[in-house]
């Protein structure tokens, strides 16, 4: 397929194959390249432009390698397929690709490897056809890699790539991107040691701006667990007072009702505005607090009437409050927040064989969490190495640090 994809290029006028046997894209001859997704002016795209634009490969510390070839045509020319070298390539990794011509000819490429954006095309078109719906990438991939998937696929196939493109923001932890080089790397199963984390963590994530950065921090976990017990407990208790259907009224007198119409339109229109979360959390959260005052509201009469054996307590709004039900379950086809969290390997039987020898074991995410731990430390950074060790004492285990060696984990 990718072999195929550089035929098609090279019909198009688009790619060419250097001296040296490796194949490139010649950008020049692309009308709109490197404009699709950012902004930048044609003529000012030189040699390690990507660093310029802070795009993936300055990520990597610059120009990729395989980009250099001094046999190119133009210097924004970038590699589609890259000629074999035997002081550099491994014999594993390198293909021959054969490819059978329309004419009943075969035509070989040459032996090599695919550039960086070559596969994603070639997958693309295989799988998904000639113009995919949906492309989702991370904000730093736009330029190159992105803008050369376009050029690519546009190239060969002479139809649109994408319809529509979705670059999410970075994970931030604290306010620095999270990096293993930094020593600040966490896995979900290392953040999210329970249940409650879990579910706190997706709500966190699906509740914010995905163009923008994720910041990921206990305070922020917090609040996302904060919001959960508050809608579930609001949730339970609309349930129960559906369940029950005692002491309430069947008939609406609007106010609940039309504060949920409302809000389900502004929630639609949230989702349809290149998915804003926030907002959408907000008209949940309106919906929400209709039910909470419709309770509180019943409370404080029955309160108030308390000692007068012949006062009758006002009624609750079932219907109001089925409406809030109703909405708080079409919503959730979205958020995706009222569920069970589903056990791991493992964890099914964590109430069985109490004393045996697999309380001597230490799991491979509580390890992960003291390796963690170890790098922070090493970075010298003490608030993410607490961190990580109040991690650990939730999960049951303690952590003893050892001049000169390895730390000591034991269940507590």
């Amino acid at each position: 397929e990718m072999a195929r994809l550089i035929i098609d290029l090279e019909r198009n006028g688009l790619a060419y194959q250097s001296d040296e046997g490796s194949w490139y894209f010649s950008v020049s001859k692309k009308d709109g390249y490197g404009t699709r997704l950012v902004q930048l002016d044609p003529e000012q795209l030189k040699k390690g432009a990507s660093s310029e634009t802070g795009g993936a490969g300055a990520q990597r510390g610059g120009l990729d390698a395989d980009e250099y070839d001094a046999e190119k045509e133009g210097v924004r020319d970038f590699c589609l397929w890259k000629a074999y070298k035997p002081e550099f390539d491994r014999e594993d990794a390198i293909w021959d690709p054969v490819v059978d011509l329309e004419d009943g000819e075969a035509r070989n490429i040459g032996r090599g490897r695919p550039g960086w954006h070559l596969e994603c095309s070639a997958m693309a078109r295989k799988y998904l056809g000639d113009t995919i719906d949906l492309h989702a990438g991370g904000v730093d991939l736009k330029f190159p890699h992105h803008e050369n998937e376009i050029a690519q696929s546009e190239g060969a196939n002479c139809a649109p790539f994408c319809n529509c493109w979705v670059h999410n923001g970075f994970v931030n932890i604290g306010d620095e991107k999270m990096s293993k080089s930094k020593g600040n790397f966490l896995t979900l199963r290392g953040a999210c040691p329970t249940s409650d984390d879990v579910r706190a963590y997706r709500y966190l994530v699906v509740s914010s701006q995905y163009r923008n950065p994720l910041s990921f921090t206990d305070a922020a976990l917090g609040a996302a667990k904060g919001a959960l017990k508050r809608l579930d407990r609001v949730k339970v208790m609309i349930d129960d007072a559906l369940s029950k259907g005692e002491n309430g009224s069947t008939t609406s007198d609007g106010d609940i009702v039309s504060t949920v119409e409302k809000e389900l339109v502004n929630f639609e229109v949230a989702i349809a505005d290149d998915l804003s979360m926030p907002r959408a959390s907000a008209s949940l959260f309106s919906i929400v607090k209709s039910a909470e005052k419709e309770f509180k509201r019943v409370a404080k009469a029955a309160k108030d009437l308390d000692g007068d054996e012949n006062a009758v307590s006002p009624p609750l709004d079932l219907a109001g409050l089925q409406r809030v039900q109703q909405a708080l379950d079409r919503m959730d086809e979205v958020f995706g927040i009222y569920y069970d969290v589903p056990k791991v390997k493992g964890e099914e039987d964590d109430d069985d064989g109490a004393g045996s020898s697999d309380d001597l074991l230490v799991p491979d995410d509580v390890l992960e969490l003291v390796a963690q731990r170890s790098a922070a430390k090493d970075s010298k950074d003490w608030e993410l190495a607490d961190s990580l060790r109040s991690r650990i004492t939730e999960l049951g285990f303690t952590v003893k640090d050892v001049k000169g060696g390895d730390p000591i984990v034991s269940r507590t």
